[in-house]
């Protein structure tokens, strides 16, 4: 009897099983994660797992876990309760603009190739870099703890780095500067045009964003009275992104920059300037893969967002 009652208990049950949370449970988690909730009797912008565990007990009558909550979320596809902020392209003329950029980093201008006495530079400046004098000293890592960086610091002052990175080559020339403007960016293109392979060079690109260093045909002027053949070429406004050297300050900000723990001003000069000359002991390419096809892709994806859906009314509201 004793053997039987153990065989019996290593079968399956008989008949299908009910799910404790059911397809239309989950549905009804998915809709109260999917819910703007300043527009409910909360006065919440966002939820935490909490509120919403709190809210779908109610709503199902019965109790549901933190994790189970989680596992429903974390498997749909849609998941509208994330957010990125991003910035719709504003410029009237952003594909004229934006294409002949892509063509230089592909290496070809006005529909001809660039040649080997053609250079391309993508330049910008990174600004408010502080000294961050920590209050306390830092503490080493020891086992089961990280590094502690003091929360408290005083300011020791900024930094503007200033960099030119040679799309072609991979190698980037920078400078500090304790102030941006139309000066500062003119140090820069002396350091760079000043120096070879590009004061021998038949034309070399400068690629710059809309501040206000470089801002405006009167800066296309100026830099072509300074260096015959330097042509300056701007990106469209708010498109800082497909300024290439925004790369190498994403690599700047990670990979020196953070954490902030500095002795002096100084220091922070000196770090920016021993990684520029690490990065140009291996200098190589940014692998770019945006051409103006993905351009085409992403402006019509942005057009078919803003059109209006069918059979709804535009109003048309006076400026």
């Amino acid at each position: 009897m004793g053997g039987g009652r153990l065989r019996r208990r290593g079968l399956p049950r008989a008949g299908p099983q009910t799910p404790l949370f059911p397809p239309l449970d989950e549905a009804v988690v998915k809709a109260i994660a999917c819910e703007v909730v300043s527009q409910t009797e909360q006065p919440l912008s966002r939820q935490s797992l909490a509120d919403l565990t709190a809210r779908a007990r109610t709503a199902l009558g019965k109790s549901i876990s933190r994790s189970t909550v989680w596992r429903i979320l974390a498997t749909d596809v849609l998941k509208p309760w994330q957010y990125d902020y991003w910035i719709f392209p504003r410029d009237p003329q952003f594909a004229e603009k934006a294409g002949p950029i892509l063509d230089l980093y592909a290496g070809s201008w006005q529909g001809r190739p660039l040649t080997t006495k053609d250079y391309v530079i993508s330049s910008d400046e990174k600004t408010s870099i502080q000294a961050r004098l920590r209050c306390h000293p830092t503490l080493g890592p020891s086992p089961g703890r990280p590094l502690r960086v003091e929360f408290e610091y005083d300011r020791g002052g900024a930094l503007q780095y200033l960099a030119a990175w040679d799309v072609q080559r991979g190698y980037v020339m920078g400078r500090c500067e304790f102030h941006t403007g139309i000066a500062s960016f003119g140090r820069l293109v002396s350091q760079v045009m000043e120096q070879e392979p590009y004061c021998s060079a038949e034309r070399v690109f400068w690629i710059v964003d809309n501040g206000s260093s470089h801002r405006g045909v009167a800066s296309v002027r100026r830099l072509r009275k300074a260096y015959p053949n330097a042509i300056l070429v701007h990106t469209p406004v708010h498109a800082s992104w497909l300024n290439q050297v925004e790369i190498y300050f994403a690599l700047v900000q990670r990979k020196v920059l953070t954490p902030n723990d500095f002795s002096s001003l100084a220091e922070v000069e000196r770090r920016l300037r021993l990684y520029e000359a690490l990065s140009n002991q291996t200098p190589h390419p940014f692998h770019w893969k945006f051409d103006r096809a993905k351009l085409a892709e992403l402006l019509n994806r942005l057009e078919a967002k803003q059109a209006p859906r069918a059979g709804e009314e535009v109003i048309m509201v006076p400026a």
